[in-house]
């Protein structure tokens, strides 16, 4: 078995399905995702996780599998994503002047703060001004241990980490909570109803189109689960609070074929129109720290599905930290496996696209299931978790290639932009380009 497949049967028998048939056809990825650790297993993987749950939904809905090419090029341009993408024909920086890797007393940290909001706290968390640049900020950060600056980002509401070895994370409780368990745990909600859906929409090449997805995710892996829905048709409609912008280049880039509001569900009228949204919902899927959004769930009919991504996962002590690929690369070792001395990192984001992508197949699992049953489930897939199986891993290399970069193929134009086309070479693209963020009306496009 080859480590694509390794990681779909660890997928396969974590959400409790039967394989489906594995028409699975994967070239030879040469140098694309190259790097020390078998990334591009990981990737393929995750896409195989897609395409194996999307035939099992296929059949149920009466429709047979149907055969799968997993085109490196396309992969490698999916989960790079954010380095490819083009505006008005520049590059678009993926990290703000305060993410990144730093010296400190004692090794290094690296923190994340492209996010206004993170940029205060973490400024605040070692007493420097908010006007204070990178090179104050980089000798302020001299004066602290990793584990100080780790600790004060924490009190703080802010996101750093020490950069550790794989073996000093393994012997964290931290990191053996994020070692544990299965991939993508998939949980049975008690009580079964029908559900609502549309009737006469589907197809075998969007066979999601009866389906409706509320999305309250930020940043890469949630967005990229819901994409994926709705590039198999399903209708997703992203919820975001007016008071916490998005940043507009990483929605451009995650965006596509979705629409796009705000809703303050602080106040009376917000929370009554989200009730009304989620009465009628089919999935939700949430982003943040386990725990922030439950009470927006309390009343969600037992049929409905959830898909949860988090960064550390729902248990061990560092289940309600903030977190993003990034961090978890430099928290748990891959940082020092990729760099050696001074910490490096993957040629991609590749813990949150692969997370996503895990993340769609679970959820379309558990509406495979539904269909059968009338049982909601919950999805649950962490940062920490797809990290771990990448240090588990076989086929690391000693001294891989410098990652090969995708050509003009696997990238689309839309206006002024340039992004990436889908991972699934069977399309060609999303529905429809992201929207302007938020300004959607908070209600489903079309009539139920």
């Amino acid at each position: 078995m080859t480590g694509f497949r390794r990681l779909l049967g660890e997928y396969e028998r974590s959400v409790g399905v039967q394989p489906a048939s594995h028409r699975i056809e994967c070239p030879d990825p040469g140098a694309f995702l190259a790097a020390r650790l078998p990334v591009f297993d990981l990737a393929a993987g995750s896409l195989a996780a897609v395409a194996t749950a999307v035939d099992r939904f296929r059949v149920s809905c009466g429709w047979g599998p149907r055969s799968w090419r997993l085109d490196p090029e396309r992969i490698a341009a999916a989960f790079s994503s954010d380095r490819l993408l083009r505006v008005a024909g520049a590059p678009v920086s993926g990290f703000a002047e305060l993410s990144g890797f730093f010296a400190v007393s004692d090794g290094w940290v690296r923190t994340h703060a492209n996010y206004p909001h993170h940029r205060r706290r973490l400024l605040g968390a070692i007493d420097l001004a908010e006007d204070a640049g990178r090179g104050a900020f980089a000798g302020r950060l001299r004066k602290f241990t990793a584990a100080e600056v780790e600790e004060r980002a924490f009190a703080a509401q802010a996101v750093a980490s020490a950069v550790r070895t794989q073996e000093e994370w393994a012997a964290t409780p931290q990191g053996a909570a994020a070692a544990s368990g299965d991939l993508v745990p998939t949980v049975v909600h008690p009580g079964h109803s029908p559900g609502s859906r549309r009737s006469g929409q589907a197809s075998a090449t969007t066979p999601l189109s009866e389906i409706t997805v509320l999305d309250l995710t930020r940043v890469i892996a949630g967005p990229v689960a819901t994409r994926t829905l709705a590039l198999l048709g399903a209708e997703v409609l992203r919820i975001d609070p007016p008071f916490l912008p998005e940043i507009a280049v990483q929605h451009l880039d995650t965006g596509q074929g979705k629409r796009s509001t705000l809703l303050d569900v602080t106040s009376v009228a917000g929370r009554r129109r989200w009730e009304e949204l989620l009465s009628d919902a089919n999935v939700v899927v949430t982003g943040y720290r386990p725990g922030a959004l439950d009470t927006l769930l309390d009343r969600a009919p037992a049929q409905v599905v959830r898909g949860r991504v988090s960064a550390w996962g729902r248990t061990g002590p560092w289940a309600g930290r903030r977190g993003f690929d990034s961090i978890v690369q430099a928290a748990s070792g891959i940082s020092l496996v990729e760099g050696g001395h001074a910490p490096g990192a993957l040629p991609a984001q590749a813990l949150d696209h692969a997370s996503g992508y895990l993340l769609a197949a679970g959820i379309v699992d558990a509406l495979t299931a539904h269909r059968s049953d009338g049982c909601g489930r919950t999805v649950d897939v962490s940062l920490a978790r797809t990290g771990a199986w990448l240090l588990s891993a076989p086929g690391r290399s000693a001294d891989p290639p410098a990652a090969a970069v995708p050509g003009p193929n696997a990238v689309v134009s839309h206006g002024t932009s340039v992004t990436s086309r889908p991972a699934l070479a069977e399309y060609d693209d999303y529905p429809f380009p992201a929207r302007p963020w938020g300004e959607d009306p908070a209600a489903w496009a079309a009539t139920r």
